[in-house]
């Protein structure tokens, strides 16, 4: 659980929230600072936090690829089926790790694959008809291929979104990106990255704020181009404040030293148990792109 009081204030806030946007927002927030002050599981002593970052950044892109490469519904849901015993082994919560994955990850792709099931995006051989009339003719039914379809969707992005917030959880969000540093990942893109993750929850923390500060000098009921006018207020308020945010932190990061590279304390240090680790994974994804084709 999450040990921010930035997080549990939020979590307060929500029972005095009023309104559809408010309640949104609290939740919003809350889930994602679960998710940025999650790194507390990456220090517990489990099997891929013991392991090189460098390791398990390669073996997880060659799973990835598994993924996306195969065309098996059987050999995707097995290496899903993989990474529970993993995050078990890893002492990540699995209810914290299955609500990061199932929670917002079939809202979003749902939207995508929800037109695929029925017949006039893909047809074929009806598996339940919903509308057959003759005249005039009209018909709709889901089909068999957009089954197919809809189910390769889903399970890619699912077991690709499981093995991205694996990597995630089990590893130090500083020495990740000093991974991806080593991998030869561009500087510019490593450092926007790590600043997004850093900086994105004080912003929503501010949108909270201005929430708050709303609802307190708020009496009686409000018109709704009045809730419009102090939403755009505070949409420009907001991208004046992150702009001068962004110039207080990097005078505070040239004061510091920040001369384009960021520095970590942490070695990184290659061991025969992480090239081990390293040749199973790679193995398990030539296996699953063979089985898979």
């Amino acid at each position: 659980m999450p040990s921010s009081p930035f997080y549990w204030s939020i979590k307060l806030r929500h029972k005095s929230a009023r309104g559809f946007f408010e309640k949104t927002l609290n939740d919003i927030t809350g889930a994602l600072e679960q998710t940025l002050f999650a790194e507390e599981i990456a220090r517990r002593d489990g099997l891929l936090q013991s392991l090189d970052p460098r390791a398990k950044l390669v073996g997880a892109l060659a799973l990835l690829i598994a993924i996306s490469a195969s065309r098996n519904l059987i050999v995707i849901l097995a290496l899903y089926a993989l990474t529970l015993p993993v995050a078990y082994a890893s002492r990540v919560p699995m209810g914290f790790y299955l609500k990061r994955v199932w929670v917002f990850m079939p809202l979003f792709t749902g939207v995508v694959a929800l037109p695929a099931l029925f017949s006039p995006f893909s047809p074929g051989a009806p598996v339940v008809t919903l509308i057959d009339l003759a005249s005039p003719r009209v018909y709709l039914a889901i089909t068999e291929p957009g089954v197919i379809t809809a189910a390769f969707l889903l399970l890619r992005v699912g077991a690709s979104v499981s093995m991205a917030v694996l990597l995630v959880l089990t590893t130090r969000w500083t020495t990740l990106l000093k991974a991806l540093r080593v991998l030869r990942v561009p500087q510019a893109f490593v450092l926007i990255l790590g600043m997004t993750y850093r900086y994105i929850y004080v912003l929503l923390h501010a949108v909270n704020n201005m929430f708050l500060a709303r609802q307190s000098r708020v009496v009686g009921r409000v018109a709704s181009a009045d809730h419009r006018r102090w939403l755009a207020a505070s949409m420009g308020a907001l991208f004046a404040k992150s702009y001068a945010l962004s110039d207080d932190v990097y005078l505070a990061m040239q004061s510091r030293g920040f001369r384009g590279e960021a520095q970590v304390m942490e070695t990184l240090t290659w061991r025969a148990v992480d090239w081990v680790w390293l040749a199973v994974f790679v193995a398990v994804a030539a296996m699953a792109i063979i089985l898979g084709h």
